[in-house]
């Protein structure tokens, strides 16, 4: 098969699991705003690799004023970045669990003969960016 089909179906199923993704799964863990930023297609669609990003918001739990000292001992406390890459890694296994509804819905929808094996990753390529577009402004303004 030629790279361009490849291109055209990896592009089709980007388009398709954001659909499906925002309108047909249904789970607790899917929360956040999901976002698919590649999908990688082999030459002959046996295999796909769904690149995704997720913008976990940060969930504020309000404390009784008498109840601050128990919850303390309780429960440990996790910073906001922290569980926002728990909340990620529940997305990617979620979607991983999820594959082969995926998988067979995304043949429907698309008229393919075989069903690619799907696997989710989370990119983080997004956060490698803003960290060195920060240090890039901090160096122009003296700081490092």
């Amino acid at each position: 098969m030629t790279a361009e089909r490849a291109l055209r179906v990896s592009q089709s199923i980007k388009k398709e699991l954001a659909e499906m993704i925002q309108r047909d799964l249904r789970d607790e863990r899917l929360t956040g705003l999901i976002s698919i930023t590649e999908v990688e297609c082999t030459s002959d669609l046996r295999s796909t690799k769904v690149h995704i990003s997720v913008f976990a918001p940060a969930k504020s739990e309000a404390v009784p004023a008498g109840k601050a000292e128990d919850q303390a001992e309780q429960k440990p406390q996790i910073s906001a970045a922290a569980a926002a890459d728990l909340a990620a890694e529940k997305v990617v296994e979620c979607l991983n669990e999820q594959s082969g509804f995926i998988r067979g819905e995304i043949c429907r929808r698309l008229g393919l003969r075989f069903a690619p094996e799907m696997i989710f990753k989370l990119d983080t390529s997004l956060e490698r960016g803003s960290k060195v577009t920060d240090l890039l402004g901090k160096i122009s303004r003296g700081e490092v």
